[in-house]
């Protein structure tokens, strides 16, 4: 079987996107080396990230050839891709970001797309109008031209049934997984060096995310302005992208007088990254809506206790044994919080609970799933 992938992300994002297509065609390749994997990228100068999936025999890249697709390469992704399709005698393609290129009907194979989210339908006012419009034609139009869908979470197949109203039977539910780094031990030299150059408190509550309005960050630093003021210092980290939703935060942060307590970090390198989770206490993930909640997932796998949001599926990421709060629930959330930090045996418990839970996110599981779905796609008349 060859198998094509929309490959735009895993050659160029560092984001949620580009890492989910990085960790699919690594883990299938991997997992099953009888099958041919081909990865369709706009521009060969923009492959920086290519070189996190190891080579195989079985793996390729391709590239635009015609000189018109390689002057207009985002044109090829939506137009020309389909040509290339057909001439390798792609069997599948796969739209690993929500999308398939408009023309993918004329390539004469299966597809299959991954929808990560509707946020942009649920929650309009975190988006530009242009965007939305943009994205609902996307999304919309992959949704009907595509063979099979794809949903991260059975909170986004829901989305896609509700707001689409594409038949429940037409999407399989197969989770995401995060980069297995954040599985690997890390040692206590290299702890104590990334505590000291980013000037760590010694305990704290770790976030990592973009810090925008909806993923609520405004909760757990009111939580902790509120232990503050019964006497209980819980330092708070995050790290994250800033946005204009920082400047609302920090504001929060002067009236309650707890600055020393608030410590933001952008542009952590991702190498750093797992070992700020191996040093926090414990992590909080107060988002309002998400289309999975990869960072719940790195923290248990990571071995910390966590706390996110009910709402949305953040639930099926972080698994029975983290907390959850309303996003609106302030004291619910300072109350969380406490017990984490306080209670020892209850931390022991969330932590070999979790490490549990997130085995089921192992890489070679998740790409047996995916390629039950490709097999479903084939056997379809």
């Amino acid at each position: 079987m060859i198998i094509g992938f929309d490959a735009k992300r895993a050659a160029q994002n560092r984001t949620g996107l580009g890492n989910y297509s990085r960790f699919v065609i690594r883990s299938l390749s991997e997992t099953f080396p009888d099958s041919r994997f081909l990865m369709y990228v706009p521009n060969e100068r923009r492959t920086e990230y290519l070189g996190e999936i190891p080579p195989s025999d079985n793996l390729g890249v391709v590239f635009p050839v015609k000189a018109l697709w390689r002057r207009m390469r985002s044109l090829w992704r939506v137009w020309g891709m389909s040509g290339a399709l057909k001439a390798d005698g792609v069997n599948i393609f796969h739209g690993l970001s929500n999308e398939l290129p408009l023309t993918i009907r004329r390539a004469s194979c299966k597809s299959v797309v991954t929808i990560h989210d509707l946020i942009f339908l649920s929650h309009p006012h975190c988006y530009h109008f242009i965007d939305r419009k943009i994205y609902d034609f996307k999304f919309r139009r992959a949704c009907v031209n595509a063979d099979r869908i794809i949903a991260v979470s059975h909170y986004t197949k829901r989305q896609i049934v509700e707001r689409y109203g594409v038949a429940a039977d037409k999407i399989d539910v197969v989770y995401q997984g995060c980069d297995p780094v954040f599985a690997v031990p890390v040692p206590q030299s290299r702890l104590i060096d990334v505590a000291r150059r980013h000037a760590l408190p010694e305990q704290f509550l770790l976030y990592v995310g973009s810090i925008e309005e909806r993923k609520n960050l405004l909760l757990a630093v009111e939580a902790v302005a509120r232990l503050a003021a019964r006497g209980e210092r819980v330092h708070l980290v995050a790290v994250g992208r800033r946005t204009s939703y920082l400047d609302k935060i920090e504001r929060r942060v002067a009236e309650e007088g707890i600055e020393d307590l608030f410590h933001v970090y952008h542009g952590v390198g991702y190498t750093d990254l797992p070992s700020f989770y191996r040093l926090a206490s414990a992590f909080v993930y107060p988002s309002r809506v998400e289309g999975f909640g990869i960072p719940l997932l790195e923290a248990i796998t990571a071995g910390v206790p966590a706390i996110g949001c009910t709402g949305s599926c953040l639930e099926e990421a972080g698994g029975p044994s983290s907390l959850y709060v309303s996003p609106d629930d302030v004291e619910a959330m300072s109350a969380a919080i406490s017990r984490i930090m306080s209670d020892d045996a209850l931390r022991c418990a969330m932590i070999s609970e979790g490490l549990s839970y997130s085995r089921r996110f192992a890489a070679s599981t998740l790409a047996q799933d995916l390629m039950a779905v490709y097999q479903k796609v084939m056997n379809q008349s």
